[in-house]
C-alpha cells in the first residue's frame, strides 16, 4: 500500500522519498516498481529528513499502535517547527488526539489520515479524511487532493476537523461498512436458501439492483463474486468456510457508539453476527439438536419479493448511514470538532469501500441543512423510508417464518419502529430502576401533582419499607 501510494503521489507531479527500516526494500522498489520515476530512496530517517523540502511533510503506513509511537520518536528530534507528520495507518482516533496534543506542543504539527480503498486505491486514487493540526492542512491540501479519487469531477478528500477526528471519521466509515456487508450476505441468503435462486441467478439479481439506488461497489463485487467459479465449475463462494473475520475497526465503532450513548445498533449487529459466524463448530452441533420452522416452499410473486428485499436493503442501508452520522455528530459535540458532514458524504462517493451514488443524497441533505440532527428528518430520505416500509417489513416477516437470521435487518426496522414512537416502554424501565435501586425518575408533563414536580428527580417508596433517600441522579 505504501509503494502504491507512493507512486500515485510521483504521478501527480510530486517528488517522493521513500524510507523502510529494512533498506534493501527501498533498493529494490527503486530498481523495479519506481525505476524511471522521480522517486528517491533513503536509507535512514536523517537521509529521509534532509531530503525532504520544509515544512517536511513525512507520512507513515506502519501498523497501526505502538510501532506509530516508536517511529514519530525516531522522527521528532530530526524536525524543526512546523513540521509535518501524517499518520496514514487505521489507528484507534484516541491515540491520534494524544499525537496531535503531544506533537503541537513541541511546535511539530500531526496528521491522522484515514486511507481507503486497499493497495488498488492507494495506487489510483483512495478516499482521503485527515484531521488533526489544522495549520498542516494548506501544506498537505495539493498532495491529498491530486492523489485522492475523483467523483464527479471532486476530490475525495476534504478536511475532516480537529485533533483525532480524521481517524474517527475512518473508524466510522469502517464500521458502516461492516453494515453494508452484513445487509448484503443477509440478502443473498434470502435469496439462497429462501427462494433457493442458484448463485447466477442472484449474481444476475444484484446486478440489477446496481443499476438503481442501491449503486455501489459492495454490490457490484458481490455479483461478480456470485458468478466466480473454480477450476471445476463449482462456485467458489460455496467453498468458502462460512466464518468472518475482522480486523476490529467495526468493534471500535461499536464501542464508540455506547460510550456515546448514540444507538448504533446495525453496526453492532454486524459486528455480533461475525462474532457468531466464528463459532462454526458450536454452529454445527446446535444444528442437530435445535429444530427450527420447516422449511416450505415460497408460494407468493417471486419478482414482487425481490423487489421488497431491493426495498429492504435500501431502508436497513439508511438506518446505517443515518446512526453513523448520528454517532459522529454527537462525537464532534462531546469533544468540539468542527465537522463538515457533507464534505464527509461526498469523501466517501469514491475510492473506498462504501462508495455509492446513495452518497450524493446525504451529501445533498447536510448540504441543504447544515444542523440537520438525522437523516430521517430530511424529506428525500423520509419518503424513502414510507415507500420501503410495506416490503421491508414482509421481507423481515418472511425470514422469520423460514427460520433465517437477519439481525441487520431486524434491528434496522427495530430502531425505525422505536424512533418514530412518541411513547416508548421506558417508564417501566425507570420505575423498576427506582423500585431496586432508589435511582429517581421524572414525571410526565401534565401529571405533575404536590408529590410529583416537574423537571425533579424523584423517589418513590414503592413497598412501603424502602427509605425516601435516592441512590443516584437522574442520569446515573
Amino acid at each position: 500500500m505504501g509503494q502504491n501510494l507512493i507512486l500515485n503521489i510521483n504521478d501527480k507531479g510530486f517528488t517522493v522519498v521513500a524510507y523502510n527500516r529494512t533498506t534493501s526494500k527501498v533498493d529494490a522498489f527503486l530498481a523495479k516498481e519506481a525505476k524511471g520515476t522521480k522517486v528517491q530512496g533513503a536509507h535512514s530517517i536523517e537521509e529521509l529528513v534532509a531530503k525532504l523540502k520544509r515544512p517536511r511533510k513525512i507520512i507513515l503506513l506502519v501498523k497501526a499502535g505502538d510501532a506509530v509511537d516508536s517511529f514519530i520518536q525516531q522522527l521528532v528530534p530530526h524536525l524543526e517547527k512546523g513540521d509535518i507528520i501524517i499518520d496514514g495507518g487505521n489507528s484507534h482516533y484516541p491515540d491520534s488526539i494524544r499525537r496531535t496534543e503531544e506533537l503541537e506542543a513541541k511546535g511539530l504539527l500531526f496528521v491522522g489520515s484515514g486511507v481507503s480503498g486497499g493497495e488498488e486505491g492507494a495506487r489510483h486514487g483512495p478516499s482521503l479524511m485527515p484531521g488533526g493540526s489544522t495549520a498542516a492542512w494548506p501544506s498537505i491540501q495539493p498532495i491529498f487532493q491530486a492523489a485522492a479519487a475523483k467523483a464527479f469531477g471532486e476530490p475525495c478528500c476534504d478536511w475532516v476537523g480537529e485533533t483525532g477526528s480524521g481517524h474517527y471519521v475512518k473508524m466510522v466509515h469502517n464500521g458502516i461498512e461492516y453494515g453494508d456487508m452484513q445487509l448484503i450476505a443477509e440478502a443473498y441468503d434470502i435469496l439462497r436458501r429462501g427462494l433457493g435462486i442458484p448463485n447466477d441467478e442472484i449474481a444476475d439479481i444484484f446486478t440489477d439492483w446496481n443499476k438503481g439506488v442501491l449503486d455501489s461497489f459492495l454490490i457490484d463485487i458481490t455479483a461478480n463474486i456470485l458468478k466466480f467459479k473454480d477450476d471445476d465449475g463449482e462456485f467458489m463462494v460455496e467453498k468458502i468456510l462460512d466464518s468472518a473475520g475482522q480486523k476490529g475497526t467495526g468493534k471500535w465503532t461499536a464501542i464508540a457508539s455506547l460510550e456515546a450513548g448514540i444507538p448504533v445498533t446495525l453496526i453492532g449487529e454486524a459486528v455480533f453476527a461475525r462474532c457468531l459466524s466464528s463459532l462454526k463448530q458450536e454452529r454445527v452441533r446446535a444444528s442437530k439438536v435445535i429444530s427450527g420452522p420447516q422449511k416450505e416452499a415460497f408460494h407468493g410473486d417471486k419478482k414482487q419479493f425481490i423487489d421488497d428485499l431491493e426495498q429492504a436493503l435500501y431502508a436497513s442501508k439508511i438506518i446505517s448511514y443515518t446512526q453513523g452520522f448520528m454517532l459522529m455528530r454527537q462525537t464532534a459535540k462531546d469533544l468540539n470538532w468542527n465537522l463538515n458532514y457533507a464534505g464527509i458524504a461526498r469523501m466517501w462517493r469514491g475510492g473506498c469501500i462504501i462508495k455509492s451514488v446513495f452518497l450524493n443524497d446525504i451529501a445533498a441533505a447536510y448540504t441543504k441543512n447544515l444542523e440537520l440532527e438525522s437523516l430521517l428528518f430530511d424529506d428525500f430520505f423520509i419518503n424513502a423510508i414510507h415507500k420501503a416500509q410495506p416490503g421491508w417489513r414482509r421481507i423481515i416477516a418472511q425470514a422469520v417464518l423460514w427460520g433465517i437470521p437477519t439481525p441487520a435487518f431486524s434491528t434496522a426496522l427495530a430502531f425505525l419502529d422505536g424512533y418514530r414512537s412518541e411513547v416508548v416502554s421506558a417508564n417501566i424501565l425507570q420505575a423498576q430502576r427506582d423500585y431496586f435501586g432508589a435511582h429517581t425518575f421524572r414525571v410526565l408533563p401534565g401529571k405533575e401533582n404536590a408529590k410529583l414536580q416537574a423537571g425533579k428527580d424523584i423517589h418513590i417508596n414503592w413497598t412501603g419499607r424502602g427509605g425516601n433517600v435516592s441512590a443516584s441522579s437522574y442520569d446515573a
